[in-house]
């Protein structure tokens, strides 16, 4: 396992590094910036309100209250996008909405609950200071600062700010090509209903979904026939990383460890840990492949620890696991060998974390019914009851 982590990461930092590619604003989201973002506008640009009212000198609402009317005159309005173009002198206002530009003159607005307006007559009904319900200019985002480091994962927030700076397109890290090569002349295509002896396959979904979380660009999905020469062939694909699941182990038909070997370099392969055990992993050429194994749980298992954090590192992610950490006491023994790390699913049953199955690589219901999974490191026994440990929720 720690070689196999060794691997990846050694591999990572010799590889060049992904080239960046332009997309539109409205496909940033969930990117990885290849810039730095600085602002060359204030936001906002000019000093607002930020309430319906009347944009007037505060020094003209001092003593005003219910019992002290103060009466000024409204001389016109102001709405957003719309402003008005005289000056407000003392004795004066203007009816403002929320966001509409202050007029010159004028440096406070006294909200609609302390005034009463009747025609062009207002009566002032509480203070205000100078200030008052004003937006500033720049208060959002000032000229010259950066906005956003280079690296930054950009979230839908982070969209709408890089808009609000007048970015129509922003620069990014190419997402990571992968290929997913999935093996078994038992297998029927994703959405196909079982049938005789022939299974529907799950493992292409569940990859891609996966890949796409990490950030990766799936090129492909198929189905391919326990044979050499095929699957030689579609390991060969223009991708950055091969995913193959499948045809891992050291049988007949276990064509892929065989090939990786003899055209590129099996570099790991069996990995002491339950389930996915069978992984393996090295190059083709400048791909990196790992072989996963097809048993479903097996698969997810191998992808997590290994293909994923490949992609998420290549693609500039946090290589971690992409699982929020919680910690718990467990609700009885888990059981483990040591020697070899284990991947345990369990649920959380109120503050307790209840074992459901550490075997069962073909049981992907354990996955769905399970709250997340419990690691257990290969020097250890496992756990006793009541011992606290950390959950990785699915």
């Amino acid at each position: 396992m720690t070689a196999a982590i060794a691997w990846i990461d050694s591999t990572i930092s010799r590889m060049r590094e992904l080239p960046s590619e332009t997309v539109a604003m409205c496909d940033a989201a969930g990117r990885i910036l290849a810039e730095e973002i600085v602002s060359d506008v204030d936001v906002p640009g000019f000093f607002r309100s930020m309430m319906d009212g009347f944009a007037l000198q505060a020094h003209q609402t001092q003593g005003a209250s219910t019992y002290n009317p103060i009466q000024l005159e409204i001389i016109g309005d102001s709405f957003p996008g719309r402003p008005y173009s005289s000056n407000v002198l003392p004795g004066q206002a203007v009816r403002i909405m929320t966001g509409a530009p202050m007029p010159s003159g004028a440096d406070s607005v006294l909200p609609c609950e302390f005034a009463e307006a009747h025609s062009n007559q207002l009566a002032a009904l509480g203070e205000v200071s100078p200030g008052k319900n004003v937006g500033t200019v720049g208060e959002d985002v000032r000229r010259g600062t950066v906005v956003f480091q280079c690296g930054r994962l950009l979230r839908p927030q982070d969209v709408g700010v890089l808009s609000s700076i007048g970015r129509g397109a922003v620069r990014v890290i190419r997402r990571p090509r992968v290929g997913i090569l999935i093996t078994g002349d038992e297998l029927l295509a994703s959405g196909s209903r079982p049938t005789g002896f022939r299974i529907a396959d799950a493992n292409g979904p569940m990859l891609q979904a996966l890949v796409t979380r990490d950030g990766g660009h799936v090129l492909s999905t198929d189905i391919i026939r326990d044979d050499r020469n095929l699957l030689t062939a579609a390991m060969n694909q223009p991708a950055d990383i091969i995913l193959v699941s499948g045809g891992s182990s050291v049988g007949q038909e276990d064509h892929a460890p065989r090939i990786l070997a003899e055209h590129g370099s099996l570099v790991i392969h069996g990995i002491a840990m339950r389930p996915s055990s069978p992984a393996g992993m090295g190059h083709l050429d400048q791909r990196m492949v790992f072989l996963l194994p097809g048993n479903p749980v097996s698969c997810l298992c191998a992808y997590d620890f290994f293909a994923g954090r490949a992609i998420r590192a290549l693609g500039g992610r946090d290589r971690d696991w992409p699982y929020r950490r919680v910690h718990a006491t467990l609700s009885r023994k888990l059981v483990s060998t040591v020697g070899r790390v284990d991947y345990a699913r369990v649920k959380l049953v109120g503050a307790m974390v209840e074992p459901m199955a550490i075997s069962g690589a073909a049981i992907l219901t354990s996955t769905t019914m399970a709250d997340g999974f419990v690691i257990v490191p290969s020097d250890s026994e496992g756990y006793a009851a009541f011992t606290e440990v950390d959950v990785f929720l699915y």
